[in-house]
């Protein structure tokens, strides 16, 4: 893996969490603007679509840089409108920058040929 590539990676998988931490929030906020009187989904919900647009820009430069197929492109973006996929996007994108690293290294030392 590229440098680029892992760097594109690292970036989705630093933006997901909070991504996923927002929408909760909007969430619970939503609720209690329909049962309180609290009612913060304006600044949640422009914070939440900030969060959005940045983890959306990110994923198609992940996309772009990896080259992953469609299914896994849409994994991660599948990831990013559901509650809590931030947290999973996050775990296996960890994982595969992990594994692109121990490639590089290994590339580097010579160990394998690819």
């Amino acid at each position: 893996m590229d440098p680029k590539t892992a760097s594109a990676l690292r970036r989705l998988r630093l933006v997901s969490a909070p991504e996923a931490v927002s929408f909760l929030l909007l969430l619970v906020a939503s609720v209690l603007k329909r049962t309180t009187e609290f009612n913060a989904v304006p600044v949640l919900g422009a914070v939440h679509g900030l969060l959005f647009v940045v983890y959306g820009l990110l994923w198609l430069d992940a996309w772009n840089r990896a080259r992953w197929p469609l299914t896994t492109a849409g994994w991660y973006f599948l990831m990013s409108v559901v509650p809590a996929g931030g947290f999973f996007a996050e775990r296996r994108l960890r994982r595969e920058e992990e594994a692109g690293v121990i490639a590089a290294r290994a590339r580097r030392e010579g160990v394998v040929n690819a």
